[in-house]
């Protein structure tokens, strides 16, 4: 049975989990919304959106050096016991997250992250592209909203396509793995390091 894309999109939006999770999921479920959550839930992926607002104070601090020494990065990944983050999948999300940062360079986690400095000079520089074009202010509004998304993608860790698979953000190869090993876990901070740059 084929799929459709906006089947898919719209189930991803229902349940916060990756696209090629729920396309199987929709499979399963011969294209019904409702029995593709069922399939996803027996899973545990669903259960993941719930466990994102618990507390996770356990975690690793992992690192990760590219490039002969060009690159470094310093990671903390936290989740919710001692137990988890011994676990090999954790270790190797925290792995994988360090060596995306070396390549994707992102400068903050999440949009929230950004400074109002930033993105107002951002708005600015967008606005300022298409003030000759004759638009109403509202729709040049609108196109800043859209840029400004675009904008997230290329600097927010969570937002970006993940460099492994770009099918997928960063946010939804950690939501996979919250629902695997049941725990919320979070970036709570990183640092990344390159020869000549500051």
């Amino acid at each position: 049975m084929e799929i459709s894309a906006d089947l898919v999109k719209e189930l991803r939006q229902r349940t916060g989990i990756g696209m090629m999770e729920c396309k199987e999921a929709l499979r399963e479920a011969g294209g019904e919304i409702e029995k593709a959550i069922e399939v996803l839930r027996k899973k545990g992926y669903a259960r993941a959106k719930d466990k994102m607002s618990r507390e996770a104070s356990e975690g690793l601090v992992g690192s990760y050096i590219h490039m002969n020494g060009r690159i470094g990065v310093l990671i903390e990944i936290n989740c919710e016991s001692d137990f988890v983050a011994r676990n090999d999948d954790f270790k190797d999300l925290v792995k994988n997250v360090a060596m995306h940062i070396a390549a994707a360079s992102p400068k903050y986690i999440v949009p929230e992250d950004v400074p109002a400095a930033v993105l107002e000079q951002e708005k600015e520089i967008i606005r300022e592209q298409f003030k000759d074009t004759k638009k109403p202010p509202e729709i040049i509004e609108k196109i800043v909203q859209g840029k400004l998304s675009k904008f997230y993608q290329e600097v927010c860790l969570l937002d970006q396509a993940y460099i492994r698979d770009d099918k997928i953000r960063v946010k939804e190869l950690i939501a996979s793995v919250i629902a695997k090993l049941g725990e919320n876990i979070r970036v709570r901070r990183f640092a990344r390091f390159e020869i000549g740059k500051s």
